[in-house]
């Protein structure tokens, strides 16, 4: 997975909270934006 060259224009201010043992991140400025995934992966991974 690659990031754009503008990175810091497409950042955004990440929250978190707990939820029956999984946790949840989302987008502080717009927290009903979901996205479902079908599997989980380490955010070590994704960079």
């Amino acid at each position: 997975m690659s990031r754009p060259a503008g990175r810091d224009a497409v950042d955004a201010e990440v929250e978190v909270y707990e939820d029956d043992g999984n946790v949840v991140l989302f987008d502080a400025a717009n927290p009903l934006a979901w996205v479902e995934a079908s599997r989980t992966i380490r955010l070590a991974d994704a960079t």
